[in-house]
């Protein structure tokens, strides 16, 4: 494939978006196929001029050192397939039946990508079985007794309006081989999964027992993790409304500052293993000047510690603002005893509550007068309904996971990428998470926001 032929974005050698891709490592492009689509789409008549080919790719690393390097090796850059709707497709829309699951935490936007994967099964495809699958995968397994939902464009009509999911979800993992009986009972030929890091570990899963009984059944995933911290994505459906969200809490949090004597703002956002959403409210507003996230340690003791630094900023301005994601500081507040939730994830100990009892005994030992406003809008943050971004972003979603599943295409999840919407494998999706890289330009953006130090005594 000759690289002019691709979909370049720039020449640019520096980009935060391929940071998170470890130099020298390959990635697994190649999408898996349950056979050769041979049906006619029924697009052809309205959409002829946008259908895409096998032979349209994305590269995945843009800078021109890559590519000059591949192509010295005598390798092709490394491209994924775009994403869209193909000309011919594998399933006969008339005789199939899908499925559509929600996994994990709630996260704004799960109702539109349940919405467009229906309007897009139904209106451009015209299939007429669609069953939602209720809480979680929880909801395949007989023992729970949980009834699927028929998902028709009049029960799906206006569910954009609300926050969460229609379907319910759950967390914690289910037997895959019931999984796999469940679908072959429901004579389910497509799944459509809505999930992070964990599910799509589950999804990989159903994909092997589905391959190991040679079912016919394809398994295709959308991103979905407030945190943004899913591997090869650029950015998760709900992230921006998550930002818009934590922004208007700062907001608080510095009003109610400035309002007091030596008052501090202290607001705890999401963000188990990843800062993206602290990181990015904080450039968003430039009005915090502390940003602590999970992958920069700091030091509350000491001349170049928190405590003294905040100390700091009270004496010269009188007030500061500080963001902080839960999954910051650990150290400083997990016990000696780990416990894990229904998912196997850690279970966090409470950054926000130990940062705020912290300045107060400090500042009341050093016989300073300080007033510690304490926000917390975690669950308020994700069950809120999505902005307009996030609605087009999950509209698009849902449309390219359907184009994908209907081509026969499988063991896959839609990903924007150097802005455009590609296909991934889930294996290379789970490979890793995602996480703020202190070395970019990102990171830069929010340590020149705030001008704080890197908090830690050398």
């Amino acid at each position: 494939m000759e690289v002019s032929k691709m979909h370049q974005v720039n020449d640019k050698t520096e980009i935060d978006l391929i940071d998170d891709i470890p130099p020298g490592e390959r990635v697994d492009t190649k999408i898996e196929s349950l056979g050769e689509p041979k049906i006619d789409s029924p697009l052809i008549e309205t959409k002829n001029e946008y259908f895409v080919s096998e032979k349209d790719r994305v590269l995945v690393k843009i800078s021109l050192e890559a590519i000059k390097e591949a192509i010295a090796k005598g390798e092709e850059p490394e491209s994924f397939e775009l994403a869209g709707p193909r000309r011919k497709i594998y399933f006969d829309p008339t005789k199939l039946r899908c499925a559509i699951v929600t996994c994990g935490g709630l996260c704004p936007g799960i109702n539109d990508v349940i919405r467009a994967i229906v309007m897009t099964l139904y209106y451009g495809y015209g299939v007429q079985s669609i069953f939602g699958i209720r809480y979680g995968l929880r909801g395949f397994i007989p023992k729970y007794k949980l009834p699927v939902m028929e998902l028709t464009p009049q029960a799906v009509e206006r569910i954009h309006e609300y926050g969460g999911t229609i379907l319910s979800s759950s967390r914690g993992p289910q037997p895959t081989e019931e999984i796999v009986d469940a679908l072959e009972r429901m004579h389910v030929s497509i799944l459509f999964i809505i999930g992070g890091d964990g599910t799509f570990r589950a999804g990989a899963k159903i994909v092997e027992e589905i391959n190991k009984r040679k079912l016919k059944i394809a398994v295709v995933a959308v991103p979905k993790t407030i945190d943004n911290d899913i591997y090869l994505v650029s950015k998760t459906f709900g992230f921006d409304t998550a930002v818009e969200m934590a922004c208007q809490a700062i907001r608080c949090a510095h009003t109610e500052a400035i309002g007091a004597p030596n008052g501090i703002g202290l607001v705890k956002v999401m963000g188990r293993h990843s800062g993206f959403i602290a990181a990015a409210a904080t450039t968003a507003l430039r009005e915090v000047n502390f940003c602590l996230i999970p992958e920069a340690d700091f030091d509350l003791e000491g001349e170049n510690g928190l405590l003294a630094s905040l100390e700091r900023r009270l004496k010269a301005r009188g007030h500061a603002v500080i963001v902080v994601a839960e999954g910051a500081g650990q150290r400083y507040v997990m016990g000696d005893h780990i416990e894990r939730d229904e998912s196997g994830n850690i279970k966090l100990g409470d950054i926000g509550t130990f940062l705020r009892d912290t300045f107060k005994s400090y500042f009341k030992s050093r016989g300073m007068d300080a007033y510690v406003r304490y926000i917390d809008p975690s669950y308020i943050i994700r069950s809120v309904p999505a902005n307009v971004d996030d609605r087009l972003y999950c509209g698009v979603l849902g449309q390219n996971a359907v184009h994908a599943a209907m081509a026969g295409k499988t063991a896959m999840m839609v990903s924007l990428w150097n802005d455009k919407y590609v296909h991934v494998p889930i294996k290379e999706a789970i490979k890793r998470r995602k996480q703020v890289n202190l070395n970019s330009r990102f990171w830069l953006n929010v340590l020149e926001s705030t001008g704080q130090s890197s908090l830690k005594n050398k």
